[in-house]
């Protein structure tokens, strides 16, 4: 028994990681080559259109000398046509890889983004998981009990977490932390004795301080997932399949949360990449309320600034996530459902 089921696990592995699934990620990999490279030149010409640039800031201070500008002009390349720094910026990421250097902090920008992406990562994650687990269920609770208390409760519920936008939330929090000291920590990622902590402590630490940074930015999706799930749901538990198994004398939970949550679900796999890419983008409203160092901050930063190769990778880096959410989607979609094929995904 144990050896039929350890060959049916290697079937259904084989059948993921086989000549199918390789031969789509190949192609979508070839894909997303080009999509990048056209979200570049895009993203450039979009900055450049914005009057002015990082020395015109500069310029403004009178202790800076013309010499001093025109040095710092052609450091950056600042000097030559758009389109000459555009080729330049492209020619070094792909026969070096380097995204070139920040003009505010003087440093590599690929090395200030590896700084940040972890706090952003965990924060979308943490965010990403508490939507799920919170959202499905009480989807599923909503539409199992449809046109009752508890479903108009819930939809009561979502429709105000989608009214809220994400700012408004983020303020409401930071006054309760500010009114419930010290029960949250009011921003930062870590305590003032975060060092002193053991490992374990450390781990509670981050936990501590992620809390209201994750509900700020899972509240909207939250909601409209609930709302999504309860629709799919519904639509799968009035098809004819269902009512069949119903009418065989299968208990209620089995139709439920084998037969019609199985294909209800599918759709919703299929948002998980761009709720994921939506989430790291949309990370710079929490970040910046609860002084959270990670990428969106940066990246508002540098906007700001006007830090020119800063913000070039930080755009790229955002449309990286989302072209592997999106395949990371398509490939859970087909271990979750083996009769989908790779080839009728778009």
């Amino acid at each position: 028994m144990n050896s039929l089921k350890v060959n049916r696990n290697w079937r259904g592995l084989s059948s993921l990681f086989g000549g199918e699934t390789f031969a789509y990620v190949f192609k979508r990999l070839l894909q997303a080559l080009l999509t990048l490279f056209l979200a570049s030149a895009l993203c450039f010409a979009i900055i450049e259109l914005a009057p002015g640039n990082y020395l015109d800031t500069l310029s403004q201070n009178p202790k800076i000398a013309e010499e001093t500008l025109k040095q710092y002009a052609e450091q950056f390349g600042l000097d030559k046509p758009p389109i000459e720094q555009y080729w330049l910026w492209l020619k070094q990421i792909v026969t070096r890889g380097n995204f070139g250097n920040s003009f505010v902090y003087q440093r590599s920008v690929a090395s200030l983004l590896w700084e940040r992406v972890p706090a952003t990562l965990l924060m979308a994650i943490a965010s990403l998981f508490a939507t799920w687990v919170v959202a499905l269920p009480l989807g599923i609770v909503a539409a199992v009990n449809q046109n009752k208390t508890v479903d108009r409760f819930l939809q009561v519920i979502s429709y105000t977490g989608q009214g809220f936008p994400s700012f408004i939330t983020a303020l409401l929090l930071l006054f309760l932390a500010q009114n419930t000291s010290p029960l949250f920590p009011v921003g930062g990622m870590t305590s003032i004795d975060h060092a002193d902590l053991p490992w374990w402590g450390q781990i509670l630490d981050y936990g501590w301080h992620l809390i209201l940074p994750t509900i700020a930015l899972s509240i909207t999706s939250f909601a409209g997932l609930q709302r999504l799930m309860r629709g799919q749901l519904l639509d799968v538990l009035r098809q004819d399949y269902i009512r069949t198994a119903r009418a065989k004398g299968l208990p209620d939970d089995r139709v439920i949360y084998v037969h019609a949550l199985r294909n209800a679900i599918n759709p919703l796999v299929t948002l998980l990449g761009f709720e994921f890419a939506s989430l790291l983008s949309g990370a710079f409203i929490a970040e910046f309320f609860f002084n959270w160092p990670g990428l969106g901050k940066l990246t508002l930063e540098a906007v700001n600034n006007q830090d020119l190769y800063l913000v070039m990778a930080s755009l790229m880096m955002g449309a990286t996530m989302l072209i592997v959410g999106n395949l990371l989607a398509d490939l859970l979609l087909k271990a979750v459902d083996p009769r989908i094929k790779l080839e009728n995904l778009k």
